[in-house]
C-alpha cells in the first residue's frame, strides 16, 4: 500500500507526476547522430515556448554522489585510511558546503543524494555481513549534511554487499557466493537492515539500486552479475525493500537501463518489472548529442528513465566540458523526458588524479602535505571546481524541485535534425514562474535567441561559462525577447520578482 514520504507525496504519485497528464514523447526517428555535421557558423534562430499548452514531465531535482570513505588515487583500491566529506571538513567549512554548493538557496538545491554502498559507506559488523559505520560519527554526519543542506534523501545503491555474501569475502571483484532462494531471501534481509543503520540515524532513503555497474570487476568495490543472477537477486531483494521503504524509487540496473541484458531479463518477467519505477543508465563524459539521437524510451514499459551518473574519466575531451555537461541535462530531459540527472560527485579530495573529472569541488584531506596542487586550498577546507560546477550550478539555482518542462518550438535543420550547439530548454517553477535555459557551444561565433514566450513578464538573465559564474544580465521584458548568446555560455532567463 503506498505510503507518504517524508515530504508528504507517495511513491507512486511522484512517480505519476514525473510525466504531467501521462505525456510522453519518444525519441524522434529523425535525430540521427550523423544527419548532418555541427554547423558551427549558424548565428540565429526562432523559438516559440509553449508555457500555454506544452506541458510535458515534472523535473523532481538533481543528484549528486558523496564520497565519505576513501578510494585509492586513480580508483586503484581501498585503503584503509579514513578520509571523506563532510568528515575531513572544518566546521566552518562543513556549513560552507552544505550553504553555497548543496543548497545555493533557502528554497532550492540538490534533492538526491547518491550513497555508494559497500565503497563510501563499507564498515561491518563482527559478522561481515552487514553494514555500519567504519568510523566514529560517519552516518551522522551524512544525516546532518542532509538535514542542513535540505536534501529529500539518499539515493542508496551497492558497489558491493557486504562480504560475508560473496563468493570471495571481499568487497573487491567477485560475486555473491550463492543464488539459492533461501540465501536470497536472506541477503534480501540483511540489504533491509543496511537502509535501517542509516534511515534510524536520521537518513531518508528516496532511491535504491541493487547495485552499480553490474557488469563491472574492479580494481574497488565491486559485484558481478550476469543476467539470470542479477534477476533472481533483483527478484528477492526488491519486494522487501518496497516493504520496508515503499516510497523509495527502486530503479535498474544503473549502468545500461533496459538496453542492456539484465534489463531485458527483468522485462521478460512481470513479477521483476513491477518493482522498476526507472530505468538508470551511465553515459559517463559522452557528448551530450547522444541523447538528441538515442532511444531510451521506447522499450521502457512505461517507467521513467534517467542518467544517475555522468563524469569524465579521461584528461581531455574533443568538445568543452562546461557546455557539453550543461547540454546533457538538458537533452536527457528534453528527448528522453528524464525527471533528474545525477553529477557524480560533490566534493573529490586533492590527493585523488580522477578529482579534476569527477568533481563539482576539490576538499584537502589533512594528511595531504602536497600543496603543489590546488596550494590554494588548505587542509580542511573545499573550493569549487568551476568547469563542471559551472555547467550544472545554474539548473541547482534557477530549477526548483517539480519544476514543470514546456515544449519549445525550435528550428531545425532541412533533414529535420535540431540545432546540437543552441540547445534550449523552458520550464515553469511550482509557483508559475516561467524559466528557460538557452546554451551556445559554439567556440567563436555568438548566437540570437529570438524567443517568443507567449508572456509580458520581465525576465532577468543569469550568464554561466567555463570561467563565468552566475553573471547577472539585463532584464528584458517579453513576449518576445531577443537574446544574444556569447561563444561557450549557457544563460538563464527567470521571470523577474
Amino acid at each position: 500500500m503506498p505510503q507518504s514520504d517524508p515530504h508528504g507525496i507517495s511513491r507512486r504519485s511522484l512517480l505519476r507526476g514525473a510525466a504531467v497528464g501521462g505525456a510522453t514523447m519518444a525519441a524522434s526517428p529523425l535525430l540521427g547522430l550523423s544527419a548532418v555535421a555541427q554547423a558551427q557558423d549558424l548565428d540565429s534562430g526562432d523559438y516559440t515556448i509553449r508555457y500555454d499548452t506544452g506541458a510535458r514531465q515534472t523535473i523532481l531535482g538533481l543528484g549528486f554522489e558523496i564520497q565519505s570513505d576513501s578510494i585509492g588515487s586513480g580508483n586503484n583500491g581501498l585503503p584503509s585510511l579514513v578520509s571523506g566529506v563532510p568528515y575531513d571538513l572544518t566546521a566552518a567549512e562543513r556549513t560552507r558546503f552544505y550553504q553555497q554548493m548543496l543548497k545555493v538557496r533557502s528554497d532550492r538545491g540538490f534533492r538526491y543524494c547518491r550513497l555508494a554502498l559497500g565503497l563510501y559507506h563499507r564498515g561491518l559488523d563482527e559478522t561481515g555481513k552487514h553494514m555500519i559505520d567504519r568510523y566514529p560519527g560517519q552516518t551522522e554526519l551524512l544525516g546532518e549534511m542532509i538535514q542542513q543542506a535540505g536534501i529529500e534523501g539518499i539515493a542508496a545503491e551497492y558497489w558491493s554487499p557486504a562480504p560475508g555474501w560473496k563468493s570471495n569475502n571481499s568487497y573487491i571483484k567477485g560475486t555473491l557466493a550463492s543464488y539459492d532462494p533461501a540465501f536470497l531471501d536472506r541477503l534480501g534481509d540483511a540489504m533491509v537492515g543496511d537502509l535501517d543503520h542509516l534511515a534510524q540515524r536520521g537518513i531518508p532513503v528516496s532511491m535504491w539500486g541493487l547495485q552499480n555497474e553490474p557488469s563491472e570487476s574492479t580494481a574497488y568495490s565491486s559485484c558481478t552479475y550476469d543476467a539470470a543472477q542479477y534477476l533472481a537477486a533483483f527478484k528477492a531483494v526488491a519486494p522487501k525493500i518496497r516493504a520496508k521503504y515503499p516510497h523509495a524509487m527502486i530503479h535498474a540496473d544503473s549502468q545500461h537501463g533496459w538496453h542492456g541484458d539484465r534489463g531485458k531479463a527483468i522485462l521478460a518477467d512481470p513479477q521483476a518489472l513491477s518493482y522498476v519505477d526507472a530505468w538508470t543508465f551511465h553515459r559517463v563524459g559522452k557528448n551530450s548529442d547522444e541523447q538528441i539521437s538515442g532511444d531510451y524510451t521506447s522499450g521502457a514499459a512505461g517507467k521513467l528513465v534517467f542518467n544517475n551518473e555522468f563524469e569524465y574519466l579521461h584528461p581531455s575531451s574533443p568538445f568543452n566540458r562546461t557546455l557539453n555537461t550543461a547540454q546533457s541535462i538538458m537533452n536527457w530531459m528534453v528527448f528522453q523526458n528524464a525527471p533528474t540527472w545525477f553529477w557524480l560527485h560533490a566534493l573529490k579530495p586533492t590527493t585523488n588524479s580522477e578529482s579534476r573529472g569527477y568533481s563539482l569541488g576539490f576538499w584537502r584531506p589533512p594528511h595531504d602535505t602536497d600543496f603543489s596542487r590546488y596550494k590554494h586550498i588548505k587542509a580542511g577546507h573545499w573550493d569549487f571546481n568551476p568547469e563542471n560546477w559551472n555547467a550544472v550550478a545554474g539548473f541547482v539555482r534557477y530549477m526548483p524541485w517539480n519544476s514543470v518542462r514546456h515544449h519549445v518550438e525550435e528550428p531545425r535543420h532541412t533533414d529535420g535534425t535540431p540545432y546540437r550547439d543552441h540547445r534550449i530548454m523552458a520550464w515553469k517553477t511550482p509557483q508559475g514562474k516561467p524559466v528557460l535555459a538557452i546554451t551556445n557551444r559554439s567556440s567563436s561565433t555568438p548566437f540570437t535567441y529570438t524567443v517568443d514566450t507567449q508572456t509580458a513578464a520581465a525576465f532577468q538573465g543569469h550568464r554561466f561559462g567555463p570561467s563565468t559564474h552566475n553573471q547577472t544580465l539585463n532584464t528584458r521584458t517579453g513576449p518576445t525577447l531577443a537574446l544574444t548568446v556569447p561563444p561557450l555560455s549557457i544563460e538563464f532567463w527567470v521571470q523577474a520578482s
